[in-house]
């Protein structure tokens, strides 16, 4: 199996595991979804309903695959999904922390870009 083809299958089994963690919540009216595009390769964890009279809208999570490595564009959970990734085999020079300002990735432990 080709990296490429084995980060999607890790990120979309992450992914996976925190939606159905996350529909234990008590939150009537919300659901937890995951999209995945392959073709294009964008992956998200987001939440959609109504909290009584208030729309419920939000990302938690957006990975995707640009030059052969994982990209973190919006991360939400407790513990940061890059150790998900890193505990899933994903080495950290393959993880870019989009959403860190690029004069402050040389500052961590993960790839630049």
């Amino acid at each position: 199996m080709d990296k490429l083809e084995k980060y999607r299958q890790i990120i979309q089994k992450i992914l996976t595991d925190y939606q159905h963690w996350a529909m234990g919540a008590n939150q009537p009216g919300v659901q937890q979804c995951v999209a995945f595009d392959e073709e294009h390769d964008h992956y998200f964890w987001f939440h959609v309903g109504w909290d009584g009279k208030r729309r419920d809208f939000g990302v938690t999570v957006y990975l995707k695959l640009e030059q052969d490595k994982i990209w973190i564009e919006e991360d939400w959970t407790k513990q940061g999904i890059a150790n998900d990734l890193l505990e899933a085999g994903v080495p950290a020079e393959d993880i870019v922390l989009g959403f860190q300002h690029p004069s402050k990735r040389p500052l961590t432990e993960f790839a630049i870009a």
